[in-house]
């Protein structure tokens, strides 16, 4: 048996709701949800951790601009606070240098940072979780049990395609998913929320393609006030975030 994976369910005891934002394909702003959503929570008063656990192309520390703030180490290693929010992200250990992990390895990094991040106590611990439906997915569910799943999605029906997968393999293992959000569209297209419903998932709405955003980019005061922002409140009133 794995050892720990009792440490793991003790670091995360104090944390009431867990949130993996997660995608079935690449390149559909699933970083920035999470971003946005981990600093939209932390402004409205709540203890929030945020975990990038895209192990080759961690990007949250560029969205949130985190700069010159680093892990401690006490008894396991505690989150930086960054802009109200504890961070954690693998970019801490391989300062921004290629990681080529495959197969075991990609296990076995995301044990460790399960095992030794200590969070104390959150209200929320949101996940940017990499793309697809590999062996780090598969991990937070297998190690992160109560996890509620948030998808995110382009208008692109090969996104949806790949989304649809993520979706099923949710719904065949009874994980709870808040819903489905449609990023970056520019027109008035329905093919998502059909396909969507479809599948019995909750579509929660659109963040409408946003032409500042890229310039919003490591300045949360900024990315707070762009059209993106404010869309995702909208969507997450929906679901009482």
């Amino acid at each position: 048996m794995e050892p720990r994976t009792s440490v793991i369910e003790k670091r995360l005891k104090n944390i009431d709701r867990i949130i993996a934002v997660a995608s079935g394909k690449g390149g559909v702003g699933k970083s920035m949800v999470a971003s946005c959503l981990a600093l939209h929570l932390s402004q409205k008063g709540y203890q929030v951790g945020l975990l990038d656990l895209d192990l080759y192309g961690p990007s949250s520390h560029i969205i949130l601009g985190v700069k010159n703030e680093f892990p401690t180490e006490e008894k396991g290693i505690i989150p930086p606070k960054v802009h109200g929010i504890s961070f954690m992200s693998i970019v801490y250990f391989t300062e921004e240098k290629p990681a080529p992990f495959r197969g075991v390895d990609i296990s076995n990094i995301i044990l460790e940072l399960l095992a030794i991040t200590q969070w104390g106590s959150l209200d929320f611990l949101i996940i940017d979780m990499p793309p697809g439906i590999g062996d780090e997915t598969l991990d937070v569910i297998r190690y992160m049990k109560t996890s509620e799943f948030l998808v995110a999605t382009t208008p692109s029906k090969v996104a949806m395609g790949a989304v649809s997968k993520l979706l099923n393999i949710l719904i065949e293992l009874k994980k709870p998913v808040l819903g489905v959000i449609e990023n970056m569209t520019m027109t008035d297209s329905s093919f998502i929320e059909q396909e969507v419903k479809r599948l019995q998932v909750r579509y929660l709405g659109k963040i409408h393609f946003d032409e500042i955003l890229e310039e919003s980019i490591g300045d949360p005061d900024r990315l707070s006030k762009t059209q993106a922002m404010k869309d995702l409140k909208v969507i997450l009133q929906k679901i009482k975030l």
